[in-house]
């Protein structure tokens, strides 16, 4: 079945496997590209996690499969340093000859300059429709519509009412959260999205170099274990509740909250908050239960039940795809 996500990217099954940090290592993002889907490189984790040298993390992915992959551009400007640094990021993967990028967290106009001037693709993470209609003002081709059941930082309408309040900006959605399993993806290609980015479900995969107690979480968790926390980066994030998080808490403190909150003070504090998020979710995902286990992952847990190669999870969905009325019509 062709979509506007497969026509654009000249891939053969409209799926995406979500840039992620700490787990989206080069073996992942090929594995999923190499089967028909689309894997987006995450340049923080490639760099400081796996601790590859950009350029040479593009290469190695690149000599594993020669179909496409994406890379992720989070552009908010937390700090000039991070700015600069991300520029130069993207400049290299375009020089790698990356041509779709997501970008989340900011204005993307720049990586849109950028993109175009090579026919590249631009798609931006998007939870309602006032940040739909500010990246559409940027320039951007698509959005990935991020809903109540993402992982990580969610939003907060279901995959339906999300789709329903921005069908009308004719441009691809992507639906991002909750789709763990075949009938999950199937459903929102019925729904109208151009296709889905999963980042839970290859998360519990064989390439996924995350510790076996992260991908045993996964697999043995619930919907009901999937909540939701503002002590890892200042705002609302999806979860696994473990016995760590059961005793700290999800709250950040009342000091923090009113310095997140102040219009001088909430960029320095997200910053803090992001440094020490990145190691302390960097630290959990590769020693596994021996460390403080902040592990994300969205309410698309319920659908997972074993830890297999990512390559069969995208064939069974293009295979479920296949059998659909939708892939006959």
């Amino acid at each position: 079945m062709e979509t506007a996500l497969t026509r654009r990217l000249g891939v053969e099954i409209p799926l995406i496997c979500g840039a992620m940090y700490p787990c989206s290592n080069p073996e992942l993002i090929a594995a999923v590209s190499a089967a028909g889907g689309v894997g987006i490189v995450q340049p923080l984790s490639l760099i400081y996690v796996h601790g590859l040298d950009l350029r040479a993390g593009l290469r190695r992915i690149s000599e594993a499969t020669d179909r496409p992959v994406g890379f992720n551009a989070i552009v908010e400007k937390s700090s000039r340093i991070y700015e600069e640094r991300m520029r130069r990021w993207v400049d290299i993967a375009i020089e790698e000859g990356v041509r779709f990028f997501i970008t989340a967290l900011g204005n993307p106009r720049w990586v849109v300059e950028r993109a175009h001037a090579v026919d590249g693709t631009i798609y931006h993470d998007v939870t309602e429709r006032r940040w739909a209609l500010k990246a559409l003002e940027h320039g951007v081709d698509g959005l990935i519509c991020v809903n109540d059941r993402a992982g990580g930082h969610s939003g907060h309408l279901g995959a339906g009412p999300l789709f329903e309040e921005l069908a009308d900006l004719d441009v691809p959605l992507i639906c991002a959260g909750g789709v763990g399993d075949a009938t999950a993806f199937v459903e929102a290609i019925r729904l109208g999205y151009a296709g889905a980015q999963l980042g839970t479900r290859f998360i519990a995969t064989e390439e996924c170099n995350a510790h076996p107690d992260y991908k045993r979480a996964i697999v043995d968790a619930g919907a009901d274990d999937i909540v939701l926390t503002d002590r890892l980066s200042g705002v609302p994030c999806s979860i696994i509740r473990t016995p760590y998080v059961a005793k700290s808490g999800t709250s950040a403190g009342f000091v923090a909250r009113r310095l997140l909150r102040g219009r001088h003070t909430k960029h320095l504090m997200r910053t803090l908050y992001a440094l020490r998020s990145l190691r302390q979710l960097k630290l959990a995902a590769l020693r596994g239960l021996s460390y403080r286990d902040f592990w994300q992952a969205g309410k698309s847990v319920e659908t997972i039940s074993r830890v297999e190669p990512a390559a069969d999870v995208v064939r069974r969905f293009a295979e479920a795809l296949d059998r659909s009325n939708l892939a006959k019509a």
